[in-house]
């Protein structure tokens, strides 16, 4: 079975205005994806689960960006095991917002 990457419009707005700013950016994001194929919840340190409950687990993890050189940016994801499926819920550069958006991950887990 394949792995489903679906993207909430909050996160296509975000990526966007992000991908403006770091060209990079789209190939940076089929590269993670490329990843988290392989390792759904994440391979080392970058990677940590915030939140688990009977349908997925959200996890917060550093995205590469050639573009910004040794900084990253975060990407907040759902990853949903008993469907091989992940929804990306946000991404920010972690220079301009210290923390994801827990209404948004809260909004999220309670429309499931």
């Amino acid at each position: 079975m394949t792995m489903t990457f679906n993207e909430l419009p909050e996160f296509v707005k975000e990526c966007k205005r992000l991908a403006k700013k770091y060209q990079s950016l789209p190939d940076d994001l089929e590269e993670f994806k490329r990843v988290i194929t392989v390792a759904p919840l994440g391979n080392s340190k970058h990677f940590n689960a915030i939140t688990t409950n009977d349908h997925c687990t959200i996890i917060k993890a550093r995205l590469f960006c050639r573009y910004l050189k040794g900084s990253s940016l975060r990407i907040i994801y759902a990853f949903h095991d008993n469907n091989l499926r992940v929804d990306f819920i946000e991404i920010y550069f972690k220079g301009n917002k210290e923390n994801e958006n827990h209404e948004r991950i809260k909004e999220y887990l309670n429309n499931l």
